[in-house]
């Protein structure tokens, strides 16, 4: 009754402070949470290095496909839109960041408190127009600030920074954003897709002169070119090819699943019998 009658009686003022201390309360708990169940995956790594046979033997080699296999899994997670998949994924990648930190430690090489200080020095470094006086208003000027900062930094390209092991779309896509951020582009939509076309015609051309030393590599200029075509309708091309895989697949089964009901198999369909179960798919897929 007495805080009923309390809570009646607030002003306007009283109640902006109330919840903006309950705010504080509630954020400053969240993050000790965080905390805690950080220094508990750190305590639960020890435990495994300590003890599991598996975890013992695990060096940065060996732990190398296995995070670039995760990463693929997060990807999954991302454009499935599966929230609970992408929680899990996020927490197995996490796993792999404390994994290598550990084995750094052992080695005497950095720990997982010499990663999260670089990181933290790095972000801020690389925003100045957020921890300095430096004016980025968009989003192309801090990009261009960040390259700027990178070579200021030792890097010898723009381009240095692209892993050489990326799959060659995401590679392209990447190579043409730096190349973006310091304001080597192209103006408009229109000129990029003229540059497709452009290189179509010379695919067309050496195909049709049956130039095989030159079809590839055309081949590859057009590729490269819807690539940046892509950036410029804001479509990202692994995404829109892989979403293009998946619907293929689903298609692709469901003409497998048709052929069966009918006692048959699609090898031993005519080509025109598949289209029909196709048509069938593109309808339901």
């Amino acid at each position: 009754m007495f805080s009923q009658i309390y809570i009646n009686n607030l002003n306007h003022t009283s109640c902006k402070f109330i919840l903006k201390f309950l705010c504080r309360f509630v954020k400053k708990l969240e993050m000790n949470k965080t905390l805690d169940e950080f220094k508990r995956l750190l305590t639960i790594m020890d435990e495994l290095r300590a003890k599991c046979p598996w975890d013992k033997k695990q060096t940065y080699d060996t732990l190398r496909y296995l995070t670039i296999e995760e990463t693929y899994e997060l990807s999954d997670a991302i454009i499935e839109k599966d929230v609970e998949q992408l929680k899990s994924e996020l927490g197995d990648l996490l796993l792999h960041i404390v994994f290598y930190a550990k084995i750094g430690s052992e080695k005497n090489e950095f720990d997982m408190s010499d990663v999260i200080e670089g990181i933290c020095e790095k972000l801020i470094v690389r925003h100045p127009h957020i921890f300095s006086d430096v004016v980025a208003d968009t989003e192309e000027e801090v990009k261009h600030n960040w390259e700027k900062i990178k070579l200021q930094e030792g890097s010898k390209s723009v381009l240095a920074g692209v892993p050489k092991a990326m799959p060659a779309m995401v590679k392209a896509y990447r190579i043409q954003e730096k190349a973006r951020g310091i304001g080597f582009d192209w103006e408009n939509t229109q000129q990029v897709w003229g540059k497709v076309l452009e290189e179509m015609e010379e695919l067309r051309v050496e195909i049709e002169g049956k130039n095989n030393d030159r079809i590839e590599d055309e081949f590859g200029d057009l590729l490269f070119a819807l690539i940046n075509y892509s950036r410029f309708i804001n479509v990202n091309p692994e995404d829109a090819l892989e979403r293009t895989n998946r619907k293929f697949i689903k298609r692709f089964q469901y003409m497998e699943e048709r052929a069966k009901a009918s006692n048959s198999s699609l090898s031993q369909l005519t080509l025109s019998e598949m289209e029909v179960f196709w048509n069938e798919a593109k309808n339901v897929c």
